[in-house]
C-alpha cells in the first residue's frame, strides 16, 4: 500500500456441473419459457408477462443484475438458488444447468427447497475448468410427485381408487418414454404393470409404484411439464490462485550485503528459499522502478532528505525511466527476469506492484502533460489525503485522455507479463475511475485470463465491492480494523456470503502502511492471534516482511505508521539471529501454511460458520469442504485477548460440521498434534503465547455422547 490517497481508518476436459447423486442430463421437454428481469421485454410464449409459466425469480448469485459474471475457481463449489413456485397445490421441481466454455450444457443438477414452505430452491454446482460459463435455473411442474402425494392420501382412504391408480399408470408410461432402454426403463414399466394389476390389493399396487428403485429412476429421468428457464447468467471460472494462496511482501532493496547495503535482485534472491520454506505461494514486491529525486522524502517522511536517502518506491519515475524500467540500484531487467525464474524454482509466483502515479521526474510529466492536474499557477498538483501530503507524487488525471492512458497501462502491464509476471497488486485503484480498470482488466484478461489483479483499496464499501465486480480477482479488506468477536463475525459473514460471488478477500495481517494498535500493544501474542485468524478466515492471506519479528514500534502514539518505516529507508534484518534466539514467528507461520495446504476446507471462502462461545474474547468458527474436494472439516477456536488467559465453553452447531446433534467426534489440533473428543459443548483454556488457538480437524464420529473435553 503506497503513500497516497487512502484513509488509514476505513468506515465501519471441460467443466461440468457436479451432479447431486443420481442427477443426469435433462430430458427433452416442452419448449422452455425464458424468464426476463423486471422491465425487460416480455418472454416469448406468454405475451405481456415478465415471468414464465412457472415463475423463476431472484436467481443468485447475481452480480450487477447479470451484467457482470459471478466468480468461481476451477473445482470450487457454490450454490445457485432461486425462488420457484406455481399456482395451486401441484408440485414443482427445479434444476440448474451449467454451460461450459464451449457452450455445451453439462448434466443438470437437481435443486431442493432450502427450507420447507419458503419457495427458495438451491443446488450446489462445481465447474471444473477455467473459462466463461453460464448457469440457468429450470423450473417445471412435477406431475409424478403431485400424483404420489394424492395417491398416498386417497388409496388408503378408498377414494377413487381405480381412477387414481390408472392416472398413475399413465404418468409412469409417459415417464418411461423418456428413460433409456435398459434396466431403468424396465423398473418403470414394471410399476405400470403393477398399477394396472387388478388381481392385487390397491395398497400393494401403489407400493409397487413407490419403491425406492422406481423413485430413484424417476429422480434421474423425471417427467417434466411446463418447463420454464431463467435467463442464462454469466459465470467466470478462474485459476486456483485467484482464490487461494499465501502472500509474502518484502523490499528487495533491504536485502543487501555489508559491503553494499542497497539490495539487488541477485542479493534479494537469497531470501526466496526461506520464504518458500514458510509455505508462501506469492512474493509481492513493492514498486521496483526508478525513484524521483524532486521533493524526495527522507527517513520517517521528512522533507529534508540526505544524500543517502533512497526515497519512496511509490514515487515512480526518473531520467532512468518510468513504469517499464527497473531501478538501476536493483539491477537490470535481465536481473529481474532471473529473479522471477529463481522464485519459480522455489514454487513462488511474483506479484508486482502497479502504482499508477508519478514522481515529478517521470518521463510522462514532460511527454504527456495532459495526464496531470494543473493548478491555476501552472504547477502540477501533488497527491494529498489531508492532512497527509505526498509532495513527491503526482496523481494522474484521467478524463483528458482516457483512451491514451488505457493503452499505455495495457502496454506497461504486458511488458512485465513478458518477463513472467502474472499477478499485479494494484495500488489505490479507488482513486482512479472504475471504468478505467474495467477496460484495462478486460483487455488483459481477454487474452491472458490467468493474470490476477489485487485491488489495494481501503475505502468506502461501494467502491470496494464495485472494483471486485468489474474484474479485480482479489481485494484488500477492513480485516486490519476488525479485532473483536462481533466485528470479525459480522465482517467475515459478509465476505463469505453473497459478496463471495465477486469479491475475494486477501487478509494481510500488516502492511508497510498499517501497524494497528492491536499489534502495537499486544506484543508477540497479538501477532500470533492475527496470523491464525488471517490464515484460517480466508483462503488468501499475507504478511509484510518483519511480521515474523513482531516489529511493532509506531512512529507516534495513536498512529499506524511504523517508526523508521521501510517505505523511506533501507531496513536490513538479521533473519538468522532471529531464528537462533527463537524470536521469529516463522515456525508458527510455517505450520499455518502447512495446515492450509493439507486441508481443502481452508482453500474455500463461502462455507464459513461461526459457533457460539460464552466469552467475548473467544471466537469459534468452522469450514467444510465440498464432496468434490474430499470430505474435510476444520474447526478453529481463538483467544482474541493477547494479554490474558481465557476459559470458555464452545457450543458447536453440530449439523454445520456434518454431524447429528447427539454425536461426538475425534478432533486433532494441527498446531500441537493432540487429539480430543468434542461434542456439543466443549471447555477450552487458551493462554497467550503458549496456546493462543486450536486449529482442529474433525477426524471421525466418536461415541454418541453429549459434551466433550479438551484433555488429550
Amino acid at each position: 500500500m503506497p503513500a497516497t490517497h487512502h484513509s488509514s481508518a476505513p468506515p465501519t476436459p471441460r467443466t461440468r456441473a457436479t451432479p447431486a447423486p443420481e442427477a443426469t442430463q435433462a430430458l427433452p421437454a416442452p419448449e422452455a419459457l425464458p424468464v426476463r428481469p423486471a422491465g425487460s421485454a416480455p418472454s416469448d410464449g406468454v405475451a405481456g408477462t415478465a415471468v414464465g409459466r412457472i415463475p423463476v425469480l431472484d436467481v443468485r448469485p447475481l452480480v450487477q443484475q447479470g451484467r457482470r459474471p459471478a466468480k468461481a475457481v476451477a473445482g470450487e463449489t457454490f450454490q445457485v438458488s432461486a425462488t420457484v413456485f406455481r399456482e395451486g397445490h401441484d408440485a414443482v421441481a427445479a434444476n440448474v444447468v451449467l454451460k461450459g466454455p464451449d457452450g455445451a450444457p453439462g448434466p443438470w443438477t437437481p435443486m431442493r427447497e432450502l427450507a420447507p414452505g419458503t419457495d427458495r430452491w438451491g443446488a450446489d454446482v462445481t465447474p471444473d475448468t477455467t473459462g466463461r460459463w453460464t448457469y440457468t435455473v429450470e423450473a417445471w411442474g412435477d406431475p409424478v410427485a403431485t400424483w404420489r402425494h394424492h395417491a398416498r392420501i386417497k388409496i388408503p382412504a378408498g377414494m377413487d381408487t381405480e381412477l387414481v391408480l390408472e392416472e398413475g399408470a399413465r404418468l409412469y408410461e409417459r415417464a418411461a418414454a423418456g428413460v433409456p432402454q435398459g434396466p431403468d426403463r424396465t423398473v418403470v414399466l414394471a410399476a405400470v404393470d403393477a398399477l394396472r394389476d387388478a388381481s392385487r390389493p390397491a395398497a400393494a399396487r401403489l407400493a409397487a409404484a413407490l419403491t425406492p428403485q422406481a423413485e430413484a429412476v424417476l429422480g434421474r429421468h423425471p417427467l417434466r411439464e411446463l418447463v420454464t428457464a431463467s435467463e442464462p447468467l454469466p459465470l467466470l471460472v478462474e485459476r486456483e490462485r485467484a482464490l487461494y494462496g499465501a502472500w509474502y511482501e518484502f523490499f528487495p532493496r533491504s536485502e543487501g550485503t555489508p559491503e553494499r547495503p542497497h539490495g539487488t535482485f541477485r542479493t534479494a534472491a537469497r531470501r526466496l528459499p526461506a520464504i518458500a520454506a514458510m509455505g508462501f505461494d506469492v512474493v509481492y514486491l513493492p514498486p521496483i522502478h526508478p525513484i524521483g529525486t524532486t521533493f524526495r522524502k527522507g527517513r520517517n517522511n521528512t522533507l529534508d532528505p540526505g544524500p543517502d536517502d533512497v526515497g519512496v518506491p511509490w514515487a515512480i519515475g526518473s531520467p532512468e525511466g518510468g513504469h517499464d524500467a527497473v531501478h538501476p540500484d536493483l539491477g537490470t531487467i535481465d536481473d529481474f527476469a532471473w529473479f522471477v525464474e529463481r522464485a519459480a524454482e522455489h514454487g513462488l509466483e511474483i506479484a508486482l506492484d502497479f502504482a499508477l502515479q508519478c514522481s515529478p521526474d517521470h518521463p510522462w510529466v514532460h511527454k504527456h502533460p495532459e495526464w496531470f492536474h494543473h493548478r491555476p499557477d501552472g504547477t502540477i498538483a501533488y497527491a494529498e489525503n489531508p492532512p497527509k501530503k505526498y509532495q513527491d507524487i503526482y496523481p494522474i488525471a484521467f478524463d483528458a485522455d482516457l483512451d491514451g492512458l488505457v493503452a499505455e497501462t495495457v502496454r506497461v502491464l504486458r511488458h512485465w507479463m513478458s518477463y513472467g509476471v502474472r499477478i499485479f497488486r494494484v495500488d489505490n485503484p479507488h482513486t482512479k475511475p472504475v471504468v478505467f480498470w474495467e477496460r484495462v482488466i478486460a483487455e488483459i484478461n481477454g487474452g491472458d485470463p490467468d493474470v490476477i489483479f489485487l485491488a489495494e483499496a481501503f475505502t468506502r464499501p461501494a467502491m470496494m465491492h464495485t472494483l471486485g465486480q468489474i474484474g479485480f480477482q482479489q481485494s484488500y479488506t477492513y480485516f486490519t480494523w476488525r479485532n473483536t468477536k462481533q466485528e470479525l463475525t459480522e465482517y467475515l459473514t459478509e465476505l463469505s456470503g453473497d459478496a463471495a460471488s465477486y469479491m475475494r478477500p486477501n487478509l494481510f495481517a500488516n502492511t508497510p502502511d498499517i501497524l494497528h494498535a492491536y499489534l502495537q500493544h499486544g506484543g508477540r501474542p497479538a501477532f500470533e492471534v492475527r496470523a491464525v485468524l488471517a490464515a484460517t478466515l480466508s483462503p488468501t492471506w499475507g504478511i509484510y516482511s518483519g511480521y515474523e519479528l513482531c516489529e511493532n514500534t509506531p512512529l507516534k502514539e495513536g498512529g499506524e505508521e511504523y517508526l523508521d518505516s521501510e517505505k523511506y529507508q533501507l531496513k536490513p534484518r538479521d533473519w538468522a539471529a532471529a531464528e537462533r534466539d527463537g524470536r521469529s514467528l516463522a515456525p508458527l507461520i510455517t505450520k499455518l501454511n502447512e495446515i492450509r495446504r493439507a486441508n481443502p476446507a481452508l482453500h474455500r471462502l463461502r462455507d464459513l460458520h461461526f459457533h457460539p462461545t460464552d466469552k467475548e474474547a473467544v471466537i469459534a468458527y468452522s469450514r467444510r469442504s465440498s464432496k468434490s474436494s474430499g470430505s474435510n472439516t476444520v474447526l478453529v477456536v481463538v483467544n482474541l485477548d493477547p494479554h490474558h488467559t481465557q476459559e470458555a465453553t464452545v457450543s458447536l452447531d453440530m449439523p454445520q460440521l456434518g454431524l447429528d446433534w447427539h454425536e461426538s467426534v475425534s478432533v486433532r489440533d494441527e498446531l500441537t498434534g493432540e487429539t480430543y473428543h468434542w461434542g456439543r459443548a466443549n471447555y477450552v483454556r487458551l493462554e497467550p503465547g503458549t496456546r493462543p488457538a486450536h486449529v482442529l480437524t474433525v477426524l471421525r464420529p466418536s461415541n454418541p455422547q453429549i459434551g466433550g473435553s479438551p484433555t488429550p
